[in-house]
Formats: C-alpha cells, sequence, structure tokens
C-alpha cells in the first residue's frame, strides 16, 4: 500500500505536534521540512527529514500529497496558495487565515485547482465533541434554547513580556475564543448575530482583558460566553479536559446546553433529564455521566486529512467553514468597537 506523502512547513511548537502525529500513522510518510529558522535544521536532522529552507523550494525538489501548513497566522497564505497550485492539498493550522480577504483568496484557489484545504480546529475530532453534536442536533435535549458558556484563566504576567502579545491580535478574542466559536458553531450551528462589550480595565493593554457576547444562533438558539484571560478560575475546555498540560486539570464544566426536554454540561459529557416524563420544574432532575473515550485529536485530524487527499471524504473542516468562525471571532471586535450588534 502507498504512503500518502506529507510535507511540514513550519517546525515551531504546533508543527512539531503535527510532527508526532506524523509518526504515529503507518499510512504516512513525512517527506519534507520547511523552516528557515536555526531550531528546525535539528528537527529535521533528528528525524531524518530532508530540510527546506522554504515551501517553493521544497514543492520543486520533492512529490508530496498533502501539506501541512503551520507557520504563524499572518504566514499562513503564500504556502497554502504555493501548494495548492502544486497540485497538493492542504491542513492549514486555525485561524485559517489573517483576515477575510486572504479566506476569500484561497477558497477561491481551491476551487480552481480542485485541490482541498483542512483548517486545524481539531477540537472536533474528539469523540466527545461529536457526541454532544449528536445529542444536541439529534433532539436529545428536545429544542435546544440556550448556550451558557466560559473561558476564563488568569495568565502569568510573564506571557505578556513579549509586546507583540499586548496587541489586539493577540488578546484572548483571536487566540482562545476562536476555538470556542468554532465549538459552538460545530455543535449547534451557525451564528446569526452577535453583540459583545470588552474590558482593558485589569491590564490595560491594546489587547481585550475581558469579553461578554451575547450571540443569536441561526436555530432561534440563545447564547451567552464570558471571557478573560485575567480571571483565576476553574472554568475553561483545558482545564475541564485536560488537554493542555500546561493548564492544571481541574474537572469542571465550562458550557452547558440547555433544551426543553433536558441539559447537557461540557466538555465532561453530562445529562441531566426528569425520569418522571414530565419536563418541567416541578419534576426532579437528574443526571446521568456518558462514557468517553480518551483519544489523540491530531492524530485522528491527520488521518481524516490522509483520507481527504485519498478522496474518501470531504474535508470536516473546509475553508469555507473555518472563514466563517473567523468571521462570527471578527465579529465580537467588530460589535464592541462599534456599540452595536453586528448580523452575520
Amino acid at each position: 500500500m502507498r504512503k500518502t506523502r506529507i510535507a511540514l512547513v513550519g517546525a515551531g511548537v504546533i508543527g512539531k505536534r503535527h510532527l508526532l502525529a506524523s509518526l504515529s500513522l503507518d499510512e504516512v510518510e513525512l517527506v519534507g521540512i520547511a523552516d528557515s529558522t536555526p531550531a528546525a535544521k535539528t528537527t529535521a536532522d533528528d528525524n531524518k527529514v530532508p530540510l527546506f529552507e522554504s515551501t517553493e523550494k521544497l514543492l520543486q525538489s520533492i512529490d508530496v500529497d498533502g501539506v501541512i501548513v503551520a507557520t504563524p497566522t499572518e504566514h499562513h497564505l503564500a504556502p497554502t496558495l504555493q501548494s495548492l497550485e502544486a497540485g497538493a492539498h492542504v491542513l492549514v493550522e486555525k485561524p485559517v487565515m489573517a483576515t477575510l480577504e486572504e479566506c476569500e483568496q484561497t477558497i477561491e484557489r481551491t476551487q480552481t485547482t480542485g485541490c482541498h484545504v483542512l483548517v486545524g480546529h481539531q477540537r472536533r475530532y474528539y469523540d466527545r465533541v461529536n457526541q454532544a453534536r449528536d445529542i444536541v442536533q439529534g433532539g436529545g435535549l428536545g429544542k435546544l434554547v440556550s448556550v451558557s458558556g466560559q473561558w476564563t484563566v488568569r495568565k502569568p504576567l510573564d506571557y505578556y513580556r513579549e509586546q507583540w502579545r499586548r496587541k489586539w491580535q493577540a488578546g484572548p478574542i483571536l487566540t482562545n475564543l476562536i476555538h470556542e466559536l468554532d465549538l459552538l458553531r460545530y455543535i449547534v450551528g451557525d451564528v446569526a448575530s452577535i453583540s459583545a462589550e470588552t474590558s482593558h480595565d485589569v491590564l490595560q493593554f491594546e489587547k481585550e482583558d475581558t469579553a461578554a457576547i451575547a450571540m443569536r444562533f441561526c436555530s432561534g438558539a440563545l447564547g451567552t460566553f464570558l471571557l478573560s484571560d485575567q480571571s483565576h478560575t476553574p472554568w475553561t475546555w483545558e482545564q475541564g479536559f485536560g488537554e493542555n498540560a500546561a493548564f492544571p486539570p481541574s474537572g469542571q464544566n465550562s458550557i452547558r446546553f440547555m433544551g426543553t426536554e433536558g441539559s447537557l454540561e461540557f466538555p465532561n459529557l453530562v445529562v441531566w433529564k426528569s425520569t418522571s416524563g414530565d419536563s418541567c420544574w416541578t419534576s426532579e432532575i437528574h443526571p446521568t455521566a456518558l462514557e468517553m473515550t480518551q483519544e489523540d485529536a491530531y492524530i485522528n485530524q491527520l488521518d481524516h486529512f490522509c483520507r481527504v487527499i485519498n478522496g474518501e471524504v470531504m474535508p470536516r473542516v473546509s475553508a469555507q467553514d473555518a472563514t466563517d468562525t473567523l468571521r462570527a471571532t471578527l465579529a465580537v471586535y467588530e460589535s464592541a468597537t462599534a456599540g452595536r450588534r453586528v448580523n452575520l
């Protein structure tokens, strides 16, 4: 069986995570790395993979089926377009691009080349996320009425030692909220409108400390989300799930989906329902914890990418889908700045 030939552009922290996933899949052959930094040579040598100083030189030198783009967001566009033009499918890290204009260029290029772009919103590959989606969209809670969530931690002061981390582009909305909005869009459906307020009161940097968001989903459900990188709490996806070793696990759920017949706590799936068959405030309501599997979302994502390359499936997160997540995230800034609701 022929292996799927994958190249990696960007061998930094997230690039190495993709590299580890490639080494875990027998059907994948990592055939090249494009990265001009000195540290990349060590990574390439350690893994006995050819190193190229640019995406262009890599694509001119070796045949690839797919390219993983794991550069900083502002450098996503060029290697993505170059790879598509070379006839390679692309897995690009999220956010898909730095601007909506770049997103449109990318979507247009997928149409003219016939190659796919898969965007690395890796949370969509966890079984518990897909269980939650099936429950909500399958009517397991009755008609979904509302959603309430939060991502609230306190980042240490030395996190902001680098001046670029004090800019709005590095704030928690674009860095962290984009994950949460993508999850909500995947589980609930598209967002119709967003209203938001932001605050800079704690650190008084250009980037926000806190954002409070109200949403109307196309399904009719309403949602709220509280975001802060200056609140010391146990309520984030990372603490609740234990995905990131930098976050000591709390086991606490941070999102609740509420319907006419029951509710769901997430990410550790707990369904609350009445056992009497009468779903109202006079009925006792009881929790049921669902079984969950532990898995590596990056391995699952790369396996899916290989199946996209081989024509077996369509991308779970297309360039258009990821663009809609970015548009919803940017609408939080727009609403807070303009002081009005933004219709999507």
